[in-house]
């Protein structure tokens, strides 16, 4: 069976595509047209580009899919007039003009904010031996170790940039909150679902690696909204 609606991953900060290994196969065998972003995560309208990029290559309607600072991503990279649709992950959602570090300060900062510290280079990364439980409890210690070793850092300027025009105000959104959430505020992703007007919210128990730990709910929530799209 295949579909005509592509699908795209998009990851957050300290994260690859590779987050997404338990969604991916579902999702390809419902038939749809998946792929998984790796971006730069040095500047916000790079990848934005990246992902507006891997939309115009597809050359169908897509639902784009953002966890974490991807929300940022797809926020931007949903005015493409391809992307029919938009999916948050325990993700960033801003207004014109917010960005992911100013949004961050408007509740008590998260846990997880103490364990991010600048490398070598001044990207900035989380510490690996706190990884585990700040950013993906509810993982295998096998998962976790991976994903920590092989996290991929971000600028300061990412986190930094300002949101352009927001795609969620013109295309239907869906938000999951992770009710566990270290690294974002459980209480703001509540918020952005509601400021969005989310067709469909859902609430786990989870951290903030949502999607690894838990892929089943979190793949259904894309597949309803992949539906939705279709219909």
């Amino acid at each position: 069976m295949t579909t005509n609606l592509n699908i795209v991953l998009v990851h957050g900060a300290f994260g690859d595509g590779s987050h997404w290994k338990y969604v991916i196969p579902t999702l390809v065998k419902k038939g749809y047209t998946v792929r998984a972003m790796q971006l730069p995560l040095l500047s916000l309208a790079e990848d934005i580009q990246r992902t507006s990029d891997m939309v115009a290559s597809l050359e169908g309607p897509t639902l784009l899919v953002g966890h974490s600072y991807g929300g940022m991503v797809i926020t931007g990279a949903g005015n493409h007039p391809n992307v029919k649709g938009l999916v948050y992950i325990a993700a960033f959602a801003p207004e014109e003009g917010e960005s992911a570090g100013g949004l961050l300060q408007i509740r008590e900062a998260p846990e997880g904010g103490a364990a991010i510290a600048p490398g070598p280079s001044g990207l900035l990364y989380v510490n690996y031996d706190k990884y585990h439980e700040v950013f993906c409890q509810g993982v295998s210690e096998d998962d976790a170790t991976v994903m920590s070793s092989a996290q991929k850092p971000i600028s300061g300027a990412a986190f930094g940039a300002p949101s352009g025009a927001p795609a969620w105000k013109e295309k239907p959104s869906w938000y999951q909150v992770s009710k566990n959430d270290k690294m974002i505020p459980p209480a703001t992703e509540a918020w952005f679902a509601e400021r969005i007007n989310a067709k469909k919210t859902i609430h786990l128990d989870a951290g903030h690696a949502s999607m690894a730990s838990n892929p089943e709910e979190v793949t259904s929530l894309i597949l309803e909204a992949a539906a939705t799209l279709l219909a």
